[in-house]
């Protein structure tokens, strides 16, 4: 066995979601190909039945990739231009984006002790202008929905969920992505579930906006085929969902590897009192955490993640170490001390399913040696 203190340990290894499966995936290209299926056929229609039926939810739209369907879920559910919706700072630029670019007005909110939607905070931030909040559903964990359904339907508000990191986690045992009007989710390779390229899809449990998201992905075109709207080329590629498809299945064994690897973590960084660490799987009944990333608060946490690097590991800093609002790009107006604090102490470690124990032990174990040292 490798000594943990010299095993390297990436952050992702992107080829080995191929390698590992090269026989099947090639299965599916050469299936799909010999029958020119390439376009809304009946792999995807296969794939949105089993996505749907995975969830608990009614229906579900493969759309190109998630940042669309976070755009086509806030037309579909009638938010126009002008109009305010609530988002939290920690999260990717794409959330943020989905609202301008749906005419929108992105308002900024501060996250919790838990990284994600202080649903206080967002209740503040409401004005006669608000027309929804977007919880998103950040590491695998669910946000709190019921404390934010409370406002949401206390002020006349929508729920649409960014789910891309979630897919998988549980609140009280409903799955992250049905509470709300839409739920949208990832198939970057990265994530929990995911595909050879972009990908993305949306659920609803509402008819009418299930069908307005068919058209909004497809240019506008309704199930007769006239355009009958303002619409974008947003499908999802029947390649890429045929893989999905066939890799749904292993979803379920794939997040208890990663809660056991979570468990791993929480068993051997708990000491360090440099550290704080997300909640362990067998911490909180009510939340059913997918571990999508493990993310960790650290005192000193530029000179551990050199540290790190200089053993051969792997970390990452969220969405590049900054929180949306501060991007001077985006010129949103917004003072959040709780997450810009955050965000001078968040680190990503490695957490996917291309890591063995011996993986997070060498992990571990370089960090422990780290704040020994200092």
């Amino acid at each position: 066995m490798t000594p943990t203190l010299t095993r390297h340990v990436p952050f992702f290894d992107y080829r080995h979601g191929f390698v590992s499966e090269e026989d099947d995936l090639i299965r599916i290209f050469l299936d799909v190909g010999r029958r020119g299926a390439f376009i809304l056929q009946d792999d995807l229609a296969r794939f949105e039945a089993g996505l749907a039926q995975f969830l608990g939810a009614r229906f579900a739209v493969g759309v190109a990739n998630a940042t669309d369907g976070l755009h086509l879920a806030l037309r579909a559910a009638g938010i126009r231009p002008g109009d305010e919706v609530i988002f939290p700072s920690h999260t990717m630029a794409a959330t943020a984006a989905a609202i301008h670019f749906a005419g929108a007005v992105p308002v900024a909110v501060e996250c919790g002790p838990d990284h994600l939607i202080d649903p206080d905070a967002a209740a503040a931030a409401i004005t006669p202008r608000t027309r929804a909040i977007i919880p998103v559903h950040l590491n695998g964990r669910t946000c709190a929905m019921d404390a934010l359904a409370q406002i949401a339907a206390r002020h006349g508000l929508m729920l649409i969920e960014d789910a891309a990191q979630a897919l998988g986690s549980r609140y009280r045992g409903r799955a992250a992505g049905t509470f709300g009007a839409a739920g949208v989710f990832s198939f970057y390779p990265a994530k929990l579930l995911g595909c050879l390229g972009d990908g993305g899809a949306v659920v609803a449990n509402d008819r009418a906006i299930f069908e307005r998201l068919c058209e909004l992905r497809d240019h506008g075109r309704s199930a007769g085929g006239e355009i009958v709207a303002w619409g974008l080329n947003s499908r999802l590629d029947n390649l890429q969902a045929a893989i999905l498809d066939w890799r749904l299945s292993a979803l379920p064994e794939a997040i208890v590897w990663r809660r056991d690897l979570a468990r791993l973590y929480r068993q051997r960084l708990a000491g360090i009192e440099a550290l704080t660490l997300p909640r362990g799987p067998d911490d909180d009944f009510d939340h059913y955490d997918a571990y999508q990333n493990y993310e960790i608060e650290a005192h000193e946490r530029d000179t551990l993640r050199a540290f790190l690097q200089a053993k051969g590991i792997g970390t990452l800093l969220p969405w590049g170490g900054k929180a949306v609002h501060q991007c001077d790009g985006l010129r949103l107006s917004a003072h959040l001390p709780y997450t810009e604090s955050l965000f001078e102490h968040m680190l990503l470690l490695p957490m996917n399913t291309s890591l063995a124990d011996e993986d997070v032990h060498a992990v571990c174990d370089a960090i422990e040696r780290f704040y020994r040292s200092i």
